[in-house]
């Protein structure tokens, strides 16, 4: 892990609230001159600090505003099923989010969704057809409270 100092960690939370600001202009929120804060940026890109770049699309404008959580359990947790499953995952595109969790169930997935019957047709299509499911839990989310992608830089 790469040693962050404080002109680093501020360069990551302008860029974290504006991916599109220029070179020139995150110089001058960070008190550097051009070049050598294009050097610490290419630093951190190199150093797997920032991993890259995305633009946000809004859920709701795009006819997906319903957040579904899965819990899914695995019939049993060898490593060959457990490859399987997160292969299959990463192919979906439903799917947001999804980790390998502690306690009672063994993943837990961020889904999108239009709205209930287009859940159903996920999970009938999607959620039942991944290798070794012996049991899937879903919630839906009534309402974001807070969200964001922007990680904490102390």
């Amino acid at each position: 892990m790469p040693e962050l100092d404080r002109i680093d960690r501020r360069i990551l939370a302008e860029l974290q609230a504006d991916g599109r600001l220029s070179n020139t202009e995150l110089a001058e929120r960070v008190h550097l001159s051009a070049s050598a804060c294009l050097r610490r940026v290419k630093r951190l890109e190199e150093d797997g600090v920032i991993a890259g770049y995305v633009m946000l699309v809004d859920q709701a404008a795009i006819g997906r505003p319903t957040n579904v959580f899965v819990e899914i359990t695995l019939q049993e947790q060898s490593a060959q099923l457990l490859t399987a499953f997160e292969q299959a995952v990463r192919a979906c595109a439903d799917i947001m989010e999804c980790y390998l969790m502690t306690g009672e169930a063994d993943y837990l997935l961020r889904m999108v969704a239009a709205d209930v019957a287009d859940f159903e047709r996920i999970h009938r299509t999607v959620l039942t057809n991944l290798p070794g499911v012996a049991k899937i839990h879903s919630s839906f989310a009534m309402r974001t409270v807070c969200r964001t992608t922007s990680l904490p830089i102390k």
